[in-house]
């Protein structure tokens, strides 16, 4: 038996947050204890190949050896999962996948945003190979990346929403006049236009009169078949952590003040000038709220591991209202989300310990289900 956790990280990916998935998987791999953990990377590129690297000794001081240009690529038929604890094996004709030969693994932290990764794709993979993972399953990475899907969870737990509307690419073309008219009247302008399916604040806009609109639905179109539009709120931004599985902790609230009109992904990644403030300069009672909303957020979609709950908080009369979830959110030591822990007294190395063991718990918890369908007691 290995004296060390050996964890496969996967990152990349076939997704708009490519690049951020890139700058979180450095962050974790400088953060990790090699004198416990042994890191398997695993690097996939924007058109999907995979590959392989060499297990990390220390941790890379440059962003671009993480591409693994020397690395083993494997495509199409010669794909093959990796073996963990020697349990199961994967293979696929119809996909890519890391081709390792007599080795395993104990757990895989897969540092995927956006699509393909953090929409259940990859823990649909994960899950058929039996194969122990950080972070939300299937489920709740897959509704907490279908931001309609997501808010009709969060309707039926009876957490409070802004106003929105949502149609694809299909009944946009369709009937355009007649989608237009019911933002127009149920939202009005200005609105926000987001495509469904994506993070990082890829491909939103802000609509001010109708043609804004119409260029902003078919700019989000670019990035999804489904396109949600919601109305605008003059808000602070205010964001808390969860972590756990099935009795999960909150951490202490976040705020978020926008560099620009809106928290879009200049503002978030490249012009450095938002500003985050933690603890959030709240009410005692405000940020109780919050902490208990986001845990209900997180429970309702069957949450495991980590999210970031995102939330508004009407300047004029201090209303809540939940905006989103990121199952896996900006996990470097300078985003939100660690930032939060750390506040709440828990380190960057506390929780990637911890993210290990619940994925391990979880793992552990789901092989006492009987697959089998024996017979009944």
């Amino acid at each position: 038996m290995r004296d060390k956790v050996r964890v496969g990280l996967v990152y990349g990916g076939r997704s708009g947050e490519h690049e951020v998935s890139l700058q979180t998987a450095l962050a974790v791999m400088k953060a990790f204890d090699y004198n416990q953990y042994e890191i398997k990377p695993f690097y996939i590129t924007k058109d999907g190949e995979w590959r392989a690297g060499e297990a990390l000794l220390a941790p890379p001081n440059d962003l671009e050896l993480l591409r693994l240009a020397g690395g083993n690529a494997t495509s199409g038929t010669d794909a093959v999962m990796p073996v963990f604890t020697g349990i199961s094996s994967l293979t696929s004709a119809a996909s890519s996948g890391p081709k390792v030969v007599n080795e395993t693994l104990d757990v895989v932290f897969p540092l995927l945003h956006g699509t393909f990764g953090e929409d259940g794709t990859i823990q649909g993979m994960l899950e058929m190979a039996n194969i122990p993972y950080v972070g939300a399953g299937v489920l709740a990475s897959a509704v907490g990346m279908d931001k309609i899907t997501m808010k009709k969870v969060f309707a039926q737990e009876g957490l409070p929403q802004c106003v929105f509307r949502y149609f694809n690419r299909t009944q946009w073309e369709k009937d355009k006049a007649f989608f237009i008219m019911e933002i127009e009247v149920a939202l009005g302008y200005p609105c926000f236009i987001k495509p469904a399916n994506l993070g990082s604040s890829v491909g939103i806009s802000k609509a001010r009169n109708r043609e804004e609109l119409i260029e902003g639905v078919d700019y989000a179109l670019r990035f999804d078949r489904k396109v949600i539009v919601e109305e605008f709120v003059d808000a602070r931004e205010i964001e808390v952590g969860v972590l756990g599985n099935d009795d999960p902790r909150a951490s202490l609230p976040g705020e978020i003040t926008s560099s620009s009109e809106f928290y879009d992904y200049k503002a978030k990644y490249t012009d450095g000038k938002s500003m985050m403030h933690i603890p959030a300069n709240i009410p005692a009672e405000t940020a109780e709220a919050v902490r208990e909303m986001a845990i209900r957020a997180f429970l309702a979609i069957d949450g495991s591991g980590l999210s970031r709950i995102d939330f508004f908080m009407r300047k004029e009369d201090g209303q809540l209202f939940i905006n989103e979830v990121n199952t896996m959110p900006g996990f470097t030591p300078f985003s939100m989300y660690p930032l939060m822990f750390k506040e709440s007294g828990v380190s960057y190395g506390e929780l990637l310990d911890t993210l290990i063991a619940l994925a391990l718990s979880r793992h552990a918890e789901k092989q006492r289900i009987d697959y089998g369908g024996g017979s009944p007691v």
